[in-house]
C-alpha cells in the first residue's frame, strides 16, 4: 500500500500572494514587460466601474515610467458618522465586501501609495509604504465634493530595469460584455507627464 505524504498548508497574506502570483491580478507575471502598465490597466478599470453597475467618471496622470495617479468620483465606504470605514490593513483602501481589490493589488507592488478620500467637503489623506499605513489619515478640505485620487509608486525592484507604463487607455480597453448595460463614457482624461516634459525640453 502506497503511503502519501501531505505537506502542510502554507497560508500567506494578501501582499504576499500578489507578489508571488500578480497574474492573477493583473494578467501578466513578474518579469513582463507589460506588467506596469496592466497595473494602471487593471486600477482604471476599478475606478471607471462603480457598484449597482454604473460607469463613473474618472480621470489618469502617467507621472513617470512606474507611477500614475487615478482619480473617480467613486463614494467610498463609510460608517454610521459618515467617515470612510477602515479598509485593507486599517488604511484608506476601501474594501467594499473584498469587492474592490484592484487599489490594494496595485499598492502590494508599491513602494509607496497616497491615498485621498473625498466625503461631502471632507477630505482624508493617508500614505502606505507597501500596504502599511505610515499613520492615520490626516483631514483637509477636500477640492470635490465625493471621490477618491490615488498615486501608486511601483517597486522598480520587482517590476525589472527598463519596464514601464507603455501605452495612454483608450475606452474601448475597459469594457466587458456586462458594460453594454449601461451607458458608456466616450473619453476620460489621460495626461501623461513624461510626454509633456519631452515637449518641453525639445522646445
Amino acid at each position: 500500500m502506497e503511503r502519501f505524504a501531505v505537506e502542510p498548508l502554507q497560508v500567506v497574506d494578501f501582499v504576499e500572494h500578489v507578489r508571488r502570483r500578480p497574474a492573477m491580478y493583473f494578467l501578466v507575471d513578474q518579469g513582463s514587460p507589460e506588467l506596469p502598465t496592466e497595473v494602471l490597466r487593471t486600477v482604471a478599470w476599478d475606478a471607471l466601474h462603480c457598484r449597482g453597475g454604473r460607469h463613473g467618471q474618472m480621470s489618469v496622470e502617467i507621472g513617470s515610467d512606474l507611477s500614475f495617479t487615478v482619480e473617480s468620483d467613486q463614494c467610498p465606504s463609510t460608517d454610521a458618522r459618515e467617515r470612510p470605514l477602515p479598509g485593507f490593513f486599517g488604511s484608506l483602501l476601501d474594501m467594499f465586501d473584498m469587492q474592490r481589490w484592484a487599489p490594494s493589488a496595485a499598492a502590494a507592488l508599491s513602494v509607496c501609495t497616497v491615498i485621498e478620500v473625498w466625503l461631502d467637503g471632507r477630505g482624508y489623506r493617508q500614505e502606505l509604504v507597501g500596504m502599511e499605513p505610515t499613520g492615520p489619515p490626516e483631514e483637509f478640505i477636500a477640492p470635490k465634493p465625493v471621490g477618491a485620487r490615488t498615486t501608486y509608486h511601483l517597486d522598480p525592484s520587482f517590476c525589472g530595469p527598463g519596464e514601464a507604463i507603455a501605452w495612454a487607455l483608450r475606452p474601448e480597453e475597459l469594457h466587458g460584455e456586462t458594460c453594454k448595460e449601461h451607458p458608456l463614457p466616450t473619453t476620460f482624461p489621460i495626461h501623461d507627464l513624461r510626454a509633456e516634459a519631452e515637449d518641453s525640453v525639445s522646445e
